[in-house]
């Protein structure tokens, strides 16, 4: 996020340009949460299909009300010891002026906090991808209200709020490579270590059962990317937003080859799965790094990114943890990349004067990105796994393995993906044509 400094003689006036570019952008990362629920839908077995698409749709409307009674005043209210922000008149949002200005930029109030609570409801939502076939809805739906609150509510103030301790250290995190998915991938890491395996796990064929869905999923991901990253600047009056926007197409490019090359050298095919992967990590990388990076440092960070994610997603078997969609994988790993790689290729002529070590800056920055990286990972972890120690002890994560076996979609929804009962085959049809086929044969033999 830009640093919001002005000078009073220099007081900005609402711009409506970079108003409704904003709440454009709001709208697109907004759309980013349905397409992460087709993305991760996609992915799981047919009879988890709509656990995993309520699992991101929920968090819609928890965060959504989270933010406006605290969520908003926690994150960006007045700094407590560079820990925490607090700012009773946000209490509900029923204090904000219609043409309140965000300080020192040219849009109101509304629209920052509509557009930073956007990123508040995915970022809950990525974890529930590692989390898939096992977990009880409702201890989901309370474990994003306790992790919003505790986890990434103060993570936000930490790393863009004015008197965060990230942010006063110099933390470059352009649109969340820390607060988002780093935050989102730890969390998801401790969970998964509390609750345990999906019942054979190793053993069963997991495989995605629409990789069309996935395809569909990332495309809108891709898409809503756009608006998670450009409009981070908060404006577009000098040029950062636009460069944000190159290089967020340009990394999301390399990464997807550098995924599809790495998986045909590796495993002998190029598969959809690798190709939506690729890109998702490419996005990843590029968020924290984007507005500091040129158009090659893009290519370079995105390349890696997805050769280092691909080779990562199978650190699951050979450890042991069960990442059901490999958000460890991705998010984890190519937050942490994102961030890091911003100490190297940071050219200084983006959103800051900030030069990596490539660029003659020694390793400064490189230090600084280190101590954001570590210390939203190591929180994130301890506390989520902590949340779910909590909630598995008093009303339990997981449903029965009956449930699990059966299909969670049923057991927690009353419903499946899929109606087969119409489409005249399998059983229905031998249902039908087993009568008729018996009536033949009785005229036949008279």
């Amino acid at each position: 996020m830009a640093p919001a400094i002005t000078l009073a003689a220099e007081a900005p006036k609402l711009s409506a340009a970079n108003t409704g570019f904003m709440l454009i952008c709001s709208a697109l990362v907004m759309l980013m949460t349905p397409g992460l629920a087709f993305f991760y839908g996609g992915m799981v077995r047919v009879k988890s299909t709509l656990n995993m698409l309520m699992m991101s749709f929920i968090s819609l409307g928890i965060v959504t009300i989270l933010w406006v009674l605290y969520g908003f005043s926690m994150a960006f209210g007045t700094d407590s010891g560079s820990l925490i922000g607090w700012n009773s008149d946000w209490l509900g949002l029923d204090k904000i002026g219609l043409t309140e200005l965000w300080p020192g930029y040219t849009i109101p109030v509304f629209v920052f906090m509509v557009f930073q609570l956007m990123f508040a409801i995915i970022t809950p939502a990525l974890i529930s991808g590692a989390l898939a076939d096992r977990v009880k809805f409702s201890a989901w739906a309370l474990f994003i209200a306790l992790w919003a609150t505790v986890v990434y509510f103060p993570v936000a103030h930490w790393v863009w709020g004015a008197g965060g301790w990230a942010f006063e250290l110099g933390v470059i995190d352009f649109a969340g490579g820390t607060a988002v998915h780093i935050n989102a991938g730890a969390a998801a890491l401790g969970v998964i270590l509390v609750i345990g395996k999906r019942v054979g796990f190793k053993k069963d064929p997991m495989r995605p059962h629409s990789l069309p869905l996935v395809m569909l999923g990332a495309g809108l991901l891709w898409f809503g990317w756009f608006g998670f990253n450009a409009g981070s600047w908060l404006g577009n009056d000098d040029g950062v937003g636009a460069l944000m926007f190159v290089n967020t197409q340009i990394a999301t490019a390399a990464a997807m080859l550098a995924w599809l090359i790495y998986e045909k050298i590796r495993h002998g095919a190029f598969t959809t799965l690798g190709a939506a992967s690729g890109a998702v990590a490419g996005l990843v990388a590029i968020t924290p790094s984007g507005g500091a990076v040129t158009p090659l440092g893009a290519i370079a960070v995105g390349a890696i990114a997805g050769v280092l994610c691909a080779m990562a997603v199978g650190l699951k078997y050979r450890f042991g943890y069960d990442d059901s969609l490999d958000v460890v994988g991705v998010h984890l790993v190519g937050g942490v990349l994102g961030s890091l790689l911003i100490g190297f290729f940071a050219s200084g002529k983006g959103q800051s004067t900030a030069e990596g070590l490539f660029y003659g800056g020694g390793l400064t920055q490189f230090w600084k990105q280190c101590a954001g990286v570590f210390a939203v990972l190591a929180y994130s972890l301890i506390v989520s796994a902590i949340l779910a120690f909590i909630l598995d002890k008093t009303m339990g994560m997981r449903v029965t393995e009956d449930d699990e076996v059966a299909g969670i979609d049923q057991a927690e929804h009353a419903e499946t993906a899929y109606d087969f009962s119409g489409a005249g085959g399998g059983a229905a049809k031998t249902a039908v044509t087993a009568p008729v086929a018996a009536a033949a044969s009785k005229k036949v033999d008279a």
